[in-house]
């Protein structure tokens, strides 16, 4: 019987889907396992051998699970709102609701060719109006909270309400604006209703208000930091900038202390721990204001003209607040840093300093924080003309705005303090302003002190002589004593821009009466997308929503209208933004429990019974979004008492990446270069006979004798790829590379130039650009189908190659499994040749599933014949009749295989199984086991890694049913128990035979055996031994 494993994979696959196999149970007398994967965005190319792997994992601990008797649920979805699939509909008209359909389609098509054992009846996708419903009724009840301090938990709106009818807000410890006002009961009860709204939206949980966005002109939506790169859109590279918009936002920093505290409660993975405590950016200090002084005194210190008549903030009454970690310092201040977004800077800037600064804040607008944040080495600012006062020594203070700052963090100003900070000193340096040293024998002439445990404080009034604690005490205690701060916990984390302005998104329950936000009741929920005619921003600038011709709400009959019936009487607008991509990716672990529950997200018998996720596989490129925004509203959802945990996910894996292996040709640019060569050491010889102008190397470049070495210049016409030189050309310098192809060039040029570069009075000098290759056009020996190649890119048919030995040989390089850079490798083909249980055991064995590695396609035959063999086994065995009991052999080598394939699966050690594996394979083939009673379990075991074979096995041994469902084998110590020791048996100390012996024989037991064998008769002929030396369970060594 040969494996057909093409005929096997599709007789399964159809038996779980008919047989629902999988199906878990909301209600079962097992103990419960929720296994997640990660949520895919369904793309139009499909699925790559990368995407597979943390779902192999995870599908590997979930059939694990079933068999040690759990009610599994691993369920599987899709994300399946996002740009890409807005971006084809502005491009071809086609409504991304048939794209997302048709790309949903083909990944539902790869993900059952795979085998995994997801529970397929819930599945669930984000762009579904009964899903985003959901989504919606959270919007809403964000909208119907606040954050009370008091009790450290999210509220209804309603208490906050009361506390205001009865006592105003003077008593109220809230989550809120900055800019809340002070009110008492009178006053609140006394405010028009829309002036009510406005104040409630200043503490609501989710709220709208002027922020800060990345603006992407080309693409018409704010960008959330993770989708911008280098500074452009991750899609399409277009141009971002800063700009202010009204938007939804979500106060995420009420959660700020207790996203950091939860993290001690949960198993993840340290760095992403790390990461999420780094974004949350929980820092102690304190909080300063400084008075700017008024124009007057700005442009007299300008001019060096400092008079005692001049006062602080009389004229321009503006503040700066900083929030410092080092507040013992504030007397080494020599200058304040603004955001160049900062409210401040248009209002404080000098009109001689105008121009500049204007300037300067447009060049910043074009930068991403990301960018700014991650640019450490670039010095730049410019001052604003305007200065503010010391709060303690009066003196002023000049004030500078740098792109360093950032607005969103902190207040979007510091208090620089050279000599205490690094960056700050390098900008005073580089701007020629005062370092003013504040440490006592401390030198600072080459770089600034930041050592708070050796910090003694001088040159400071009251701090002098105190340290580091001391001083911080101190200092907090007189900026309250003299009304300029106080000691505050600052956090780096800000609330969450929560608008996009897309088509393709989840819409906002929301309507406005008089320019205030209302909320839509859930009985009339979903709110769904309106059809519009294109799907770009309108002509005046609004979202793609204001294409709609219906998209109105009618209050008295609570129903989408006309546009045209607006009357802000009983009909008004809706909102037209959308809602992010995370949105929908933030609660779906929770309506899987319950997916088709149209009353409630789930009910209350689901969320008690799953309670949360007991294991989540995924990347951890979602560190600092999805999984941060997900653990928000986790904790949010238990204040209101929906959810029992306030953590979603008890145990997270990170899954590493497989990375494509890209092939590269060379492209010559299509200038040429002849340089002169000079001969005054052309007639030496390297030691390996080479020209010694190739010593020049890189001698020559970057000099004026290289530029003035240039002959001329001249072009090609045709495209030309220069060789790979066996993949090593990226290891040559410039030089080199031009010096090996000298005789190949000489055919584009003139008699006279040729001439010149055979008799080594010149040289060519050349560029070329590295240049993609589809990794299909390549075989194993790295040799380039040069016509395939010319067919897939036809701007290269006339192309030229020059050859090696009469082939092209790419180069290759590790990089990111990517279409755009063509190493793709499809799963298609690979389960199509090799089969998916092949490609599920070679992704696990290609290494720990944390660490990245890279894919090589030749690898995936040692698995392969890995499975011929296990299938030989069986079929040569127990399937052909001749069935046997087992042998001592056989369950020792059965129950290893148990003992460590448990430990590898409890451990994530999945690698280590296949190699577990194909060494019981091997060893029950040598010892030619035919037991049923070794092979069932042994099925069982292969089971989650490659389920396909296991379940034909398992049948064919006559067993009815799923193997899914059959318990896994349990490991009995008393099978790896040795009874008997293979003695070496030596004469003189040398080893001339072995003999197995029982291992409970004596001493005296053992020496009278080995003297009575027959070998050791023959080695003694005769002769008495002079001494036996007996070493029991080792070895026996007869002398004489």
């Amino acid at each position: 019987m040969n494996y057909d494993f093409r005929e096997i994979e599709a007789k399964w696959q159809k038996y779980w889907a008919d047989n629902e196999t999988f199906k878990a149970s909301n209600d079962s007398d097992k103990p419960k396992f929720y296994a997640l994967s990660m949520f895919p965005y369904p793309s139009g190319a499909g699925l790559h051998v990368g995407h597979p792997l943390g779902y192999i994992a995870t599908d590997i601990y979930s059939r694990y699970k079933r068999h040690k008797g759990f009610n599994v649920l691993h369920p599987m979805g899709y994300d399946s709102f996002g740009l890409p699939a807005e971006q084809y509909a502005i491009q071809t008209g086609q409504h991304p609701a048939i794209t997302t359909e048709n790309n949903i389609n083909r990944y539902r098509e790869q993900l059952d060719q795979l085998g995994f054992s997801f529970d397929w009846s819930r599945e669930v996708r984000t762009s579904n109006p009964q899903y985003y419903k959901w989504t919606q009724w959270i919007f809403i009840q964000l909208f119907n909270a606040w954050y009370n301090k008091k009790s450290d938990k999210a509220e209804n709106i309603s208490s906050l309400i009361s506390i205001f009818e009865k006592e105003g807000n003077a008593n109220v410890e809230a989550a809120c604006d900055d800019d809340t006002p002070s009110f008492d009961a009178a006053t609140w009860n006394g405010y028009p209703d829309t002036e009510k709204q406005e104040i409630l939206l200043k503490y609501r949980l989710t709220y709208l208000a002027d922020t800060e966005v990345n603006w992407c002109p080309a693409l018409g939506t704010v960008l959330a930091n993770d989708e911008i790169v280098n500074g452009v859109s991750e899609r399409g590279g277009h141009p971002v900038v800063r700009k202010k918009m009204t938007q939804w936002s979500m106060r995420i920093t009420a959660y700020a202390q207790r996203l950091l505290d939860g993290l001690d409660k949960i198993d993840w993975p340290q760095p992403l721990k790390d990461s999420q405590t780094n974004w949350i950016g929980r820092s102690v200090g304190a909080s300063v204001t400084f008075n700017v002084l008024d124009a007057e005194r700005s442009r007299s210190d300008q001019d060096g003209v400092l008079g005692n008549d001049v006062t602080s903030s009389a004229v321009e009454p503006y503040e700066i607040e900083v929030f410092t970690t080092r507040p013992d310092t504030i007397f080494g201040v020599s200058f304040m840093t603004l955001a160049p977004e900062h409210e401040l800077v248009a209002k404080i800037t000098t009109p001689e300093q105008k121009a500049e600064v204007d300037a300067y804040v447009e060049a910043t607008a074009k930068r991403s924080e990301r960018d700014r944040m991650a640019d450490v080495k670039t010095i730049s600012g410019v001052f604003t003309g305007a200065y503010a006062e010391h709060p303690f020594c009066k003196e002023p203070i000049p004030i500078w705005i740098g792109d360093y700052v950032l607005a969103s963090y902190g207040t979007g100003a510091v208090m620089a303090v050279p000599c205490g900070d690094q960056r700050d000193y390098d900008f005073a340096k580089h701007y020629n302003i005062d370092i003013p040293n504040i440490f006592e024998g401390v030198d600072i002439s080459k770089e600034a002190f930041a050592d708070k445990e050796t910090t003694v404080i001088a040159n400071s009034d009251f701090l002098n002589g105190l340290s580091y604690k001391d001083a911080m005490k101190r200092i907090i205690a007189e900026l309250e004593n003299i009304g300029h701060g106080e000691g505050k916990v600052n956090y780096r984390l800000r609330d969450a821009v929560f608008s996009r302005q897309r088509y393709w998104g989840e819409p906002f329950p929301v309507y406005y009466v008089d320019g205030m936000p209302q909320m839509i009741d859930l009985e009339h929920l979903p709110l769904q997308l309106p059809e519009v005619e294109k799907y770009l921003p309108t002509e005046t600038g609004e979202p793609p929503l204001g294409n709609a011709t219906e998209w109105a709400w009618d209050a008295d009959k609570n129903e989408v209208v006309s546009n045209d019936l607006i009357d802000h009487k009983t009909v008004f607008p809706l909102e037209l933004n959308t809602m992010p991509g995370w949105a929908g990716s933030s609660q779906y672990f929770n309506r899987y429990m319950d997916p088709r529950n149209d009353d409630a997200i789930f009910s209350p018998e689901a969320i008690n019974y799953w309670q949360d996720v007991d294991l989540y596989i995924g990347g951890s490129e979602h560190a600092t979004g999805h999984l941060l925004y997900s653990r928000f509203w986790q904790k949010f959802m238990f204040d209101m008492g929906y959810v029992p945990k306030d953590e979603f996910a008890q145990k997270l894996i990170n899954q590493g990446m497989i990375t494509g292996t890209s092939a590269f040709v060379y492209r010559l640019g299509k200038k040429l270069t002849l340089r002169e060569i000079n001969n005054s050491d052309s007639s030496k010889k390297r030691e390996d006979g080479r020209d010694n102008i190739n010593l020049r190397n890189q001698m020559i470049q970057d000099t004026k004798e290289f530029e003035d070495s240039i002959v001329k210049d001249f072009e090609i016409s045709k495209t030309v790829f220069i060789p790979s030189f066996q993949g090593e050309i990226m290891k040559l310098t410039p030089f080199e590379t031009s010096y090996r192809l000298q005789n190949k060039l000489l055919q584009y040029l003139n008699d006279e130039d040729k001439s010149k570069v055979l008799n080594k009075e010149c040289f060519i000098d050349i560029s070329f650009e590295p240049v993609h290759v589809d990794v299909s056009l390549v075989n194993a020996s790295d040799e380039l189908d040069v016509e395939g190649f010319k067919q897939w890119q036809p701007e290269y048919k006339d192309a030229e190659f020059i050859l090696e030995d009469g082939k092209y040989i790419v180069s290759r390089e590790v990089e990111k499994m990517s279409k755009s850079k063509y190493n793709v490798v499809n799963p298609d083909a690979i389960c199509e040749e090799y089969g998916a249980d092949s490609l599920r055991l070679y992704e696990m064995f290609l290494g720990p599933l944390e660490q990245s590695k890279p894919w090589n396609t030749a690898g995936i035959t040692g698995v392969h014949s890995f499975l011929k063999k296990l299938w030989k086994l069986y079929t040569n065995g127990s399937l052909s009749g001749a069935e046997a009991e087992p042998t001592a052999d056989n369950l020792k080598t059965l129950h290893k295989t148990i003992k460590k394939v448990e430990e590898d699966i409890e451990n994530f050690s999945f690698n280590t199984s296949v190699s577990t594996f194909m060494i019981c394979v091997n060893e029950l083939t040598s010892q030619k086991c035919t037991s049923k009673a070794v092979l069932e379990p042994l099925a069982i075991l292969v089971s989650p890694y490659a389920p396909h074979i296991a379940e034909e096995l398992w049948s064919r041994m006559g067993n009815a049913g799923s193997i899914a469902e059959a318990p896994f084998p349990k490991f009995e110590e008393k099978y790896l128990v040795e009874s008997s020791k293979e003695y070496p048996i030596s004469f003189n100390g040398k080893m001339r035979f072995k003999l197995e012996l029982p291992l409970d024989m004596s001493k005296e037991d053992i020496e009278a055996a080995v003297l009575a064998h027959e070998k050791t008769q023959a080695q003694l002929e005769g002769r008495t031994p002079k001494k036996v030396i007996v070493v029991p369970g080792k070895i026996v060594n007869i002398v004489g």
